[in-house]
Parts: C-alpha cells; structure tokens; sequence
C-alpha cells in the first residue's frame, strides 16, 4: 500500500502530517509527501520519499524570516506582523485581504501537478492539508478520494452560519467591539464570495461537469480528520461538522539532543517551555514581555527564539535553555506550564504531555483556540498587545499552583495518549476504504 501526504512546504504544517503516516510506515508501507524544496529535510528524516509540489509562494523550513522569503512575500510578511501589533480585528482583516491570492495561489496549475503526482505515484490512500486549496482542487477535479486534514482549531472548515476569517468564539481577555466584528464579518463575507468564485472557477475548468460550491470554505474531503483533541471542541458545534474522526494529536518522535538531556539533569525545578512558533516568534517585544515575566519567578525556562533576536529579549539568566529551535517534545513531556502563541502544534503537543498553557493569540484560529483552552480550564489566555510582564507572571503562577487547569491537563493529556492520533487516522482511512 502507498500513502500519498500532500502539505504546504511549511515544517509547522508537515510535521503534523507526516507524523499522521507513521502509522502506515510502521505497518511497512510505503509514503509519499508531495511538498516543496523548503522542507524536503523534513521528508527525509521521516525516511519518506518526496513529490516535488510548490503550493504557494512562501515557504517554512523550521523558522520563518521575512528576509528570506521571495520579493513581495516578505513585504507580506512585514505587514501582516505590523497588523497583529494593531490588535486581532486587523490582523484578521488582513489575512482575510491576501487569502485568495495566498490560498488559490495558481490554483489550476497546482491542481494538474498534483493530478499528475497522483498519476505517477498510485496512491493506496491519499490525505491532505485542508488549507492546500489548489491540491484538493486537483483532487476533486480528478474524483479522487481523500482524507481532509484540518490542522488546528476545527473553526478552520466553517459550519453553519459562520464565515472563514471571523472566529466563531473569543477569550474573555480580547473580544474586540461588536462594531468592528460586524465589519470585519462583512469583509470576511466579501472574501468568500469571491474565494468561491475562483474556487468554481478553476473546478469548472478541472472538470466542467462538477457541482459548483455554494462556499469553498466549508468544502471537505470525502474523510474529514481533525487534529485537535475532542475534549476541547464545542459540542454544539461538533453536531454540525459533517462526518469526522477527532484524532488528539500527532505528536512527532524527535532525535536525542544531548544539551537539552544535561540542562534537565542539572536541576529538578519546574520547568516554563516558552515558544511563539517558527512564524510569531518575529513578535520580539512579547517575548521580551514574558522573559521579564518568568525572570522574576522561580522557575527554570527553555526558551525557543525563534526569528527574534536575542538582544531585543533583555536580560537572560545563565540558567535558562535559550536557543533558535528547541526540540519541543521532548521540552514539553518536562515542563509544568507551556507559554504559547496558542498555534496547533504547541497546543495538542502540550495537552499531549498533560501540560497546563498561557496562550498569547495573534491570528486566525488562535483566538477559538484560546477560547477553547479557558472554557475546557486547562489554561489562561491573554491579548498579548495589552498584558504586562506582571499579568503574565501572575498567570505562569496560577498554572503552576496544584489542581485546577494541571489536573484538567493532566486528564486530558491520559486520554490523547491512550490512542495516538496517527493510529486514529489510520484506522479511520482504512474503514473509509474498506466502505
């Protein structure tokens, strides 16, 4: 049997993926990722063979610097952080303006590779990004069958009256005015409709006989698989999803890393994992915020840097882990509070080894995500554009204290490892196959 993984040639979107088709390479099957050059390091350290597949102009091979994306990708990039700085509503409103062109990026000269890949390599079973628009056009197009993987909050395939780009539920600490959510609902409505417009477009041109989307937003493939822990997902939202497995999370294996080894040896304090992914750590001034924060409390941290850079954090303490990357697995199975941006790999990780989360969120669906962590009481959330060192501090102090959001954790994270979610996937694929 062969596998075909089709991701963005971004690491925070493949490593959920690939760690999903594990369950078929343990089985001894083959696996394919169709994916950019970015991450093909990626691919291989899984020990899977690689497609070459160019779903978009930017690219993420572990941490993300405007500086290194393609002209007019970076200036992006530079406005799409300069917009969280401005609060959630215009970090929303931006990302709603560049999504046709980001999402349905040559969406029909994507969808014939990925025809053509199919036709190369004979998938068994083929699962995909549900952001991979073009890919799944190609899919659809074709009438190939599919598992639809939504990475991160569930939010992400809309449902009933909600529309893509504006958060269907908010933490207390940063619902912004109904006036400017009206407007960015009405923004966010215009966006659909011509994202579906292009949608149809292209899937008319694909295949002329198929049934054109009312909104492509809420398209799923003929398997809806969710990467996200059931436990934090709204019940009365869950009844609208259309067919799905809830998979936990897919937690990826990582290599020994003798540093970190002896920096955990050296000292049974707890531990704060603090990272804001390979994409918001460009958000320095918040890290600074919670390196002044933590440096008061007695705690030991591992700090992931990512983009920013260091002298902009001020001050760190000699004992404290700092570095670019940190192989968060392995941080996070030590740690007794994580301090996050709230994005899906931090999130289901951290829940994964029953680890209590401050979530700081800047976009997209981190802000449902947040949302979810303060209703479920497994963590706090804060707006990281208005909070203080001493608020987060207050915070890191409220995890840490026994009971409450570490039990909720703690029983969550019991669940998730009781079945892995690349052996849900799998089991899920195989039925849809066998039916």
């Amino acid at each position: 049997m062969t596998l075909l993984v089709i991701s963005p040639d971004y690491a925070s979107h493949l490593y959920p993926l690939a760690t999903l088709a594990t369950a078929w390479q343990a089985e001894g099957e083959r696996v394919v990722v169709a994916t950019g050059p970015a991450t093909d390091a990626v691919v291989r350290a899984f020990g899977y063979d690689r497609e070459h597949l160019q779903l978009g102009r930017g690219s993420n091979p572990g941490v993300i610097r405007a500086e290194e994306q393609p002209p007019g990708e970076d200036d992006a990039l530079r406005g799409f952080f300069d917009a969280t700085r401005h609060g959630p509503v215009a970090a929303l409103e931006f990302q709603a303006r560049a999504r046709g062109d980001d999402l349905l990026w040559n969406a029909v000269g994507v969808a014939r590779e990925v025809q053509g890949i199919v036709e190369r390599v004979q998938p068994d079973a083929v699962i995909v990004d549900h952001l991979a628009f073009g890919a799944r056009l190609g899919l659809v197009g074709a009438q190939v069958p599919h598992a639809d993987v939504v990475l991160g909050h569930p939010s992400a395939l809309t449902v009933g009256d909600e529309v893509y780009g504006h958060p269907p539920t908010w933490p207390r600490a940063m619902r912004p005015a109904d006036e400017d959510l009206a407007d960015l609902r009405v923004l966010c409505e215009g966006v659909r409709d011509t994202f579906t417009a292009q949608w149809n477009a292209a899937l008319k041109d694909l295949r002329p006989s198929a049934q054109p989307s009312r909104d492509a937003f809420a398209e799923t493939g003929d398997l809806l698989l969710l990467n996200y822990p059931a436990a934090l997902h709204e019940p009365e939202r869950t009844a609208l999803l259309p067919p799905h497995t809830f998979l936990g999370s897919a937690v990826r294996r990582e290599p020994q890393d003798a540093q970190v080894e002896d920096w955990l040896a050296a000292d049974d304090g707890a531990v704060v994992y603090v990272s804001l992914g390979s994409f918001l750590s460009a958000r320095s001034d918040v890290l600074a915020l919670i390196v002044g924060a933590l440096r008061g409390l007695d705690v030991r941290v591992a700090l992931a840097t990512g983009s920013a850079p260091v002298e902009e954090l001020g001050p760190l303490p000699r004992g404290w882990l700092v570095r670019e990357f940190l192989p968060q697995v392995r941080l996070l199975a030590a740690s007794s509070v994580a301090v996050t941006h709230g994005g899906n790999n931090s999130v289901t990780e951290a829940l994964t080894a029953g680890v209590p989360l401050l979530v700081l969120p800047f976009s997209t669906d981190q802000f449902a995500g947040g949302a979810a962590i303060e209703r479920t009481g497994v963590g706090l959330c804060l707006d990281p554009n208005a909070t203080t060192s001493s608020g987060i501090a207050d915070a890191v102090r409220h995890l840490l204290a026994p009971g409450g959001a570490r039990r909720a954790a703690a029983a969550i994270g019991e669940a998730l490892r009781e079945v892995p979610g690349p052996q849900r996937a799998r089991a899920a694929v195989q039925e849809a196959l066998s039916g």
